[in-house]
């Protein structure tokens, strides 16, 4: 409130000044030997004028809430209070300059022609303040509408990425949790590892889940712990391979990105080959703005169709935390189904 109290008096003082700058050279240029101490007088006087008809001008418009007003019912309106406003103005003008100079101007015969002139031409003038004032005021509105928005958006995406988030926490689970009870009849010895293994997996991957961003090594890390965790359960069946470019370690991405690809390489490819399978999990540059996070998995597409919230629940949340500036591709290769995550840097 104060910036813009503070920026509304700054205008005022500024533009009459250089009103009165533009008197002074007209003056001068018109005749310097009028620039008298009666002149510097009259153009104190006029400054003062004008700041004080335009405040009161603002203060009227204020109380009838013309600033909410459309284009239309507002133009004849500024045009009418533009009139009042400069009649009051050069009335004040005129009558300043008949009590310094001692002159009554009334007795000239072309007074009511001077008159008018300077009314038509400071009506210019109040509809150029009122023309600066209102767009001013339309331009900050729909500057503070805009931010609004945004601010509203941002909200609401910061609520749907929470509840993207925790609903990657029971799908992780779930899936682990089914991978262990596979194990416990036949290899209950395994299975107790697998239970180990996932209690130090969740631990990690509750505290990392909480974060809107982890660095890609960390998320590397969770994609490792719970392949180890799947490696108990398929043995030879599952072969796992990393090409990883440690540059990029520290790039920031979103939790659980590449952690829920690997599950559904596992859910519906791995298991679904009774002679197993491999995943080929990579991360790369491709160039100067763009990096490629891939895990690549025996089966075919056709079966890997996501069912749960793995893959939607991915592209919703790159498409929010990215802005449009990552791209989700999942296809077939030959024999071997790729996930391709890109982000820009």
């Amino acid at each position: 409130m104060q910036t813009s109290k503070f920026f509304y008096w700054g205008a005022q003082v500024g533009g009459w000044f250089v009103y009165a700058m533009l008197t002074i050279l007209a003056t001068y240029a018109d005749n310097p030997a009028k620039m008298n101490s009666q002149f510097w007088i009259s153009l104190l006087l006029m400054i003062a004028s004008g700041l004080g008809v335009t405040h009161l001008m603002r203060l009227y418009l204020l109380n009838r809430n013309w600033l909410r007003l459309k284009f239309g019912p507002l133009v004849p309106r500024i045009v009418i209070i533009s009139i009042v406003t400069a009649a009051i103005f050069v009335a004040l003008i005129h009558l300043t300059s008949w009590i310094i100079e001692s002159e009554n101007i009334f007795d000239n015969s072309i007074f009511n022609l001077e008159l008018l002139i300077d009314i038509l031409s400071t009506t210019l003038l109040m509809i150029l303040w009122n023309a600066i004032y209102f767009t001013y005021h339309f331009f900050k509105k729909s500057i503070d509408q805009e931010l609004h928005n945004l601010q509203l958006q941002s909200s609401q995406n910061e609520i749907e990425l929470k509840t993207l988030r925790s609903q990657l926490n029971p799908h992780f689970l779930f899936n682990s949790l089914n991978s262990i009870r596979a194990l416990i009849d036949l290899e209950p010895v395994k299975a107790k590892q697998s239970v180990t293994t996932l209690s130090n997996l969740l631990r990690n991957s509750l505290v990392l889940g909480k974060h809107e961003f982890i660095t890609l090594q960390e998320e590397l890390q969770i994609v490792k712990s719970y392949l180890e965790l799947e490696k108990i359960r398929f043995e030879e069946r599952l072969e796992v391979f990393w090409e990883i470019d440690e540059s990029l370690n520290e790039i920031l991405v979103p939790p659980f990105i590449l952690q829920t690809q690997a599950e559904n390489a596992i859910k519906h490819g791995i298991s679904k080959i009774v002679e197993g399978g491999k995943i080929v999990i990579s991360t790369k540059k491709v160039n100067e703005y763009w990096i490629e996070l891939t895990i690549l998995n025996s089966g075919e597409l056709g079966y890997q169709v996501d069912t749960g919230i793995g893959i939607e629940n991915s592209k919703r949340r790159l498409d929010l935390q990215y802005n449009g500036n990552a791209l989700f591709e999942l296809f077939q290769n030959k024999d071997e189904v790729v996930c391709s995550i890109k982000i820009k840097l």
